[in-house]
C-alpha cells in the first residue's frame, strides 16, 4: 500500500507541477512504468485498464477534434455573442445566459471542450466589453464551474461518464433518461448558488452595442449551416449505436474525422494542423494514470471503499446515494476525479451493481462536481487554469478554493436529490 500510494502521489504532484514543461501524459506513463517495474501492477492489469478506458479516451479525442473544427468556423464565438446580445444589456441576465451556454457546451462537447474552447472566447468578449476585474473573475469562475456541474446529461459529456457507462454496460438512452433530472437540478442549483456568491460583482448593465453582430463572427457560412445538420445526425448516431451496442467512440471520433474532412473540402480547416494540435497527451494521461491507480486497487483501496458503501447501504437507500456521491466528491477533490471514478466503479461492483445501479450515477455526480472544490480535482480545471494563465489571468489556489468549497456541496446535494 505504501509503495502504491507513493507512486500515485509522486505522479499526481508531477502532473500538477509540470516541471520544465513536462507533459501530463508523459508523467502519467512514467508513473505507470514505475508501478510496473516495482511490481505494483502487472501486464495483465495494463491490458485490463486499456480495455476499460480505450473507448472513453478515443471518444474524448473525437469530441475535442470536433470542437476545434467548430471553433475554426466561428461556431462557439457566434454562440457567445448571440447569448450576450440576448441579455439586452442586463448584467444579471448575461450572467445567467453565459451559464446556460456553458451548460450546453459541456453537455454536447464535454467539460474539457468547454474549458479549452469557450473560456478564451468569453474572456476576450468580457475584455472587449471593458468589464472590471471583479466582474471578469465572477464570470470566469461561474463559467468554469458550470462546465463540470452540467457535464452529466449525456454519456459523452464527461470522460467519467463514458468510463462508468462502459464499465457497467449502461446504454446511451438509459444513461440520458436517468441523468436528465439530476442534471437539471445541478444546473438550477449552480445558477442560484453562483448568483448568491457573485451578485455584488455582476454589473447591473453592460454596453453591448460595442459587440459585433453574431453573424459577422462566422468565418465560413456554408460550414456553419452544415454543422447544425451534422451535429443533429451525430446525436442520432449515438442513439442508433446504442441499439446495436456500438462503442460511443465509433461515432465521436469517426464523426469528428468525417466533419474535419468536410471542413477541409470547404477550406474551413487544415486537417494536419488540427490533428497535430489535438490534445494527444490526454490519451497517455488517461491510460498511464489509470494504470497507476490500479496499483491502489491491488493494494486494497477498493475493498476499503466498498466497505464504506456497504455501511451506507445498511443505513438506507437515500443515505447510500448521498454518501456515495460525497465520498466520490471528496476523493475527486483530493486525488483527481480520473482515478476516483475507476476506484469507485470497482468498489460499487464489489458491493453488487445489480440492485444498486443508482450508486453508479451518484458516483458520476460526485466525480463531476466534487473536483470543483480544489484546482487539482479534474483535468478540465487544470486545463482551464492553464488557458487562463496563458491569457494573463492568474487565479490562485486560495481564491479558487474559497469559491469551490462554498459552491460545490449545495449543488452536489441538489443533484443527488435529483436521483431520487
Amino acid at each position: 500500500m505504501i509503495l502504491a500510494v507513493s507512486i500515485f502521489l509522486v505522479t499526481l504532484v508531477l502532473v500538477i507541477w509540470q516541471p520544465r514543461g513536462l507533459p501530463i501524459g508523459t508523467t502519467a506513463v512514467l508513473g505507470a512504468v514505475a508501478a510496473l517495474l516495482l511490481g505494483v501492477v502487472s501486464w495483465h492489469d495494463v491490458v485490463e485498464v486499456t480495455e476499460i478506458v480505450w473507448d472513453a479516451t478515443l471518444a474524448f479525442i473525437g469530441i475535442i477534434l470536433l470542437s476545434m473544427v467548430l471553433d475554426e468556423i466561428g461556431f462557439f464565438e457566434w454562440a457567445a455573442v448571440k447569448m450576450t446580445r440576448l441579455s439586452r444589456g442586463s448584467g444579471p441576465r448575461m450572467f445567467v445566459n453565459i451559464l446556460l451556454l456553458g451548460a450546453l457546451v459541456a453537455a454536447f462537447f464535454a467539460n474539457d471542450g468547454a474549458a479549452l474552447i469557450l473560456t478564451p472566447i468569453l474572456l476576450a468578449k468580457m475584455r472587449y466589453l471593458k468589464m472590471d476585474k471583479k466582474a471578469i473573475f465572477a464570470f470566469l469562475m461561474a463559467g468554469g464551474f458550470i462546465g463540470d456541474s452540467a457535464s452529466n446529461p449525456l454519456v459523452i459529456s464527461n470522460l467519467t461518464n463514458i468510463v462508468t457507462a462502459d464499465y457497467f454496460h449502461i446504454g446511451f438512452w438509459e444513461y440520458m433518461k436517468t441523468m436528465f433530472v439530476p442534471n437539471l437540478f445541478s444546473i438550477a442549483a449552480s445558477i442560484a448558488v453562483l448568483w448568491l456568491v457573485f451578485r455584488r460583482s455582476i454589473p447591473g448593465t453592460v454596453d453591448i452595442s460595442v459587440l459585433p453582430e453574431a453573424r459577422s463572427v462566422i468565418r465560413n457560412e456554408k460550414m456553419f449551416r452544415i454543422s447544425w445538420w451534422f451535429l443533429g445526425l451525430l446525436l442520432a448516431g449515438y442513439f442508433i449505436g446504442d441499439l446495436y451496442h456500438v462503442p460511443v467512440s465509433f461515432f465521436a471520433l469517426g464523426g469528428a474525422l468525417l466533419f474535419l474532412a468536410i471542413a477541409a473540402k470547404h477550406k474551413a480547416a487544415k486537417p494536419i494542423m488540427t490533428v497535430k494540435t489535438a490534445p494527444w497527451q490526454v490519451v497517455w494521461f488517461s491510460i498511464g494514470l489509470y494504470v497507476v491507480v490500479f496499483g491502489l486497487k491491488n493494494a486494497g483501496l477498493t475493498h476499503e471503499v466498498a466497505s464504506w458503501i456497504e455501511a451506507l447501504l445498511a443505513r438506507g437507500h437515500e443515505t447510500a446515494v448521498i454518501g456515495t456521491g460525497f465520498i466520490s466528491a471528496v476523493m475527486s477533490a483530493v486525488m483527481n476525479n480520473m482515478p476516483t471514478i475507476m476506484i469507485m466503479d470497482i468498489a460499487i461492483d464489489h458491493v453488487g451493481f445489480n440492485g444498486h445501479e443508482v450508486l453508479a450515477y451518484a458516483n458520476i455526480l460526485g466525480a463531476n462536481l466534487g473536483p470543483k472544490m480544489t484546482p487539482i480535482g479534474s483535468l478540465a480545471t487544470l486545463l482551464w487554469l492553464h488557458v487562463l494563465d496563458r491569457k494573463g489571468v492568474h487565479i490562485g489556489w486560495g481564491e479558487y478554493m474559497k469559491v469551490g468549497m462554498l459552491v460545490t456541496p449545495p449543488v452536489l446535494l441538489a443533484a443527488l436529490v435529483g436521483l431520487f
